[in-house]
């Protein structure tokens, strides 16, 4: 790597808001933070996230599963078969 043209990182607590649960990655947003946490005896800057791992509805086993056959059935009735498909007019 070329010296001097990375910007610098550090430890950075990211917490999920609605879980609570703390991450510390290393970041290059640690420069730039004013709140600041204690995490495992260490004064870490801290940045409020939304959704992280802990709480996305993918990871959690949460999701919701569409129904791919019901949506063409809906499109199909929406829609209507077209016959003549393919055939000249």
């Amino acid at each position: 790597m070329k010296p001097h043209i990375h910007p610098a990182s550090g430890l950075v607590a990211f917490r999920d808001r609605s879980t609570g649960r703390i991450f510390p990655i290393t970041s290059t947003l640690a420069g730039s933070l004013e709140r600041t946490i204690e995490f495992e005896g260490r004064t870490l800057p801290l940045l409020d996230v939304d959704i992280t791992s802990d709480s996305h509805p993918f990871w959690t086993g949460q999701q919701r599963t569409l129904d791919s056959e019901g949506r063409v059935e809906a499109f199909r009735r929406r829609y209507g078969a077209r016959s003549g498909a393919g055939e000249e007019a």
